[in-house]
């Protein structure tokens, strides 16, 4: 069995949500000042998995989720906020 692709093709709905979702998370970031090393110490990831969902690289799961949007200190439905595209 093959291994699923880290994002959606780029042209997919799906793909514009994981992008949302990343410029959300890099607006919350920048407003603290932190490096995309600095929020992964933070939160226990990856400074590169930071950077692929920044890009809207990866499909995040639900506890990635909540542990980015703690180090963050804003709500996991704020990181989502606008992404209520027709998936």
């Amino acid at each position: 069995m093959g291994v699923a692709p880290a994002s959606a093709d780029p042209a997919t709905p799906d793909a514009a949500v994981l992008r949302r979702f990343g410029e959300q998370v890099r607006v919350a970031r920048r407003a603290l000042g932190w490096s995309q090393e600095r929020l992964a110490d933070e939160c226990g990831l990856h400074w590169s998995y930071i950077g692929q969902i920044e890009r809207g690289k990866r499909n995040v799961g639900l506890l990635n989720i909540v542990r980015v949007a703690k180090a963050l200190d804003v709500s996991p439905a704020a990181l989502l906020e606008g992404s209520d595209l027709p998936i």
